[in-house]
């Protein structure tokens, strides 16, 4: 692997400081979050040590896709949680899948 754990930790802060998560109340601290985050991640990547360029680069574009998937769809039900309207843009994101 060509990074370590604790490089993509540090990386995942770096690009954190331009898009901050929002860890509310977690009962978990945030570090503990990030080096079992990255750690799984560069376990991935070792996985994938013998995986041609192109399906290495695939599979990491279905994993991107599958988080921000549901990330959208977490994000979505909290606000519904909370009875908070969903943004112009969100909306209409939504109303554009469902025409498809």
């Amino acid at each position: 692997m060509s990074i370590t754990p604790e490089q993509l930790q540090d990386l995942m802060r770096e690009v954190e400081k331009e898009d901050p998560i929002d860890f509310a109340d977690l009962p978990f601290e945030e570090d503990e979050l990030r080096a079992i985050t990255a750690q799984h991640l560069c376990d991935m990547a070792d996985a994938m040590e013998n995986f041609s360029n192109e399906d290495r680069h695939v599979t990491l574009l279905a994993v991107a896709a599958k988080l921000v998937l549901e990330n959208l769809v977490l994000h979505v039900q909290l606000l519904r949680q909370h009875d908070i309207p969903l943004s112009q843009q969100v909306s209409s994101l939504l109303q554009n899948i469902k025409k498809k």
